[in-house]
């Protein structure tokens, strides 16, 4: 027998039909609402990942910004970064050491498509994050400990400010030989910073001087304190400018900072901290025990060095670069500059140090 599917629908003898139809609503409610499920979770994935980008971009901000001003950008980068409804910035807030703390969240009621057949026409979305920024390097204080060998030469601290992309010297260690013999041979070594044009005068911005001068020794003559014995020359070195507080250099509009060292008879002349060829001519963690003698860990080959991570917080890191004259690897006695950096740390706009914390 044939069934005519047309005419049991048709029928009004049986009751099946009426049932199938009104089982169909909650079927097709139940698709519904996994489809309006499923959109939901995208549009909660997409405006977690854009408060997220925008709470971010509130860590680069200077510390001086409103909340107001806060509350703007983070509206802002969270629409161009996809996200629906509004974002609200809870608060942003400094510990006394600089850590920044941000709290935000976002909203939206989100459309609904098949649950409007449940009188839902929306849906809220509720997102929340928190980041928190640790202090970074703000400071950078370099002094000279002592400089050495038969070839002139510089050290400059280069920087490249937030949103730029050319680097400008914020600080340069000159030493110039002062044409005795001995072992290594020492000079005049001065630490400057430039003028409003950028550029190192001759006795201008002076912070730290350190002459030495070298004379013939014999075994007669008592050594004075301060100075030493260098093969036959007497060699003394006394500070004439700035003995004790260096040269501090403000880093905190940095977003990079690294150390070239120019040495025109040198092999390789240029040296660089962020140069992966010529970074391991740098020691780290330099020390002296009581007779003088250096100890230092030298920079691996093929490593860049990260002037933010190697000047700590609060402390002195001292540092040594060898200039050419010898094959590396290679003792840190080897080395012909050393100095010291020591690091103040507080809230920078630099992105660093920053984790979400929910």
């Amino acid at each position: 027998m044939r069934l005519d599917v047309k005419a049991f629908f048709r029928s009004s003898r049986g009751s099946f039909a009426p049932i199938l139809a009104l089982c169909a609503v909650p079927l097709v409610l139940s698709v519904g609402i996994a489809t309006d499920y499923g959109m939901g979770v995208r549009t909660q994935n997409s405006m977690q990942n854009a408060l997220d980008a925008a709470a971010l971009s509130l860590t680069t901000m200077p510390q001086s910004a409103t909340d107001s001003d806060r509350q703007r950008m983070l509206q802002t980068m969270y629409v161009s970064n996809g996200g629906e409804g509004t974002a609200t910035l809870e608060a942003a807030t400094f510990d006394p050491d600089g850590t920044l703390h941000v709290s935000a969240k976002a909203n939206y009621s989100m459309p609904t498509s098949f649950m409007k057949l449940a009188r839902i026409d929306q849906v809220p979305v509720a997102v929340a994050t928190g980041v928190v920024k640790k202090p970074t390097l703000v400071q950078a204080t370099f002094k000279i400990t002592k400089a050495s060998g038969y070839w002139n030469k510089t050290i400059t601290l280069y920087g490249i400010k937030f949103g730029a992309t050319a680097a400008n010297p914020l600080m340069r260690i000159s030493y110039v030989y002062n044409g005795k013999g001995g072992a290594k041979g020492y000079g005049t070594t001065t630490v400057q910073t430039p003028n409003s044009n950028g550029q190192f005068k001759t006795n201008q911005n002076v912070k730290q001087q350190q002459v030495c001068t070298s004379t013939n020794y014999n075994q007669r003559q008592s050594v004075p304190s301060g100075s030493f014995v260098d093969g036959n020359l007497l060699t003394t070195c006394t500070f004439t400018v700035g003995s004790g507080a260096g040269a501090p250099i403000d880093v905190s509009q940095m977003q990079d900072l690294y150390l070239e060292m120019d040495v025109p008879q040198g092999s390789p002349s240029v040296l660089k901290s962020n140069d992966p060829n010529t970074s391991n001519r740098l020691y780290l963690d330099v020390s002296f025990d009581s007779n003088g003698n250096p100890t230092g860990t030298e920079v691996p080959t093929g490593q860049i060095v990260d002037i933010f991570t190697v000047v700590p917080c609060g402390q002195t890191s001292n540092q040594a670069w060898e200039d050419g004259g010898n094959a590396v690897p290679a003792p840190v006695s080897n080395a012909d500059f050393f100095y010291s950096v020591t690091g103040k740390c507080d809230y920078t706009q630099r992105v660093a140090n920053t984790r979400f914390t929910q």
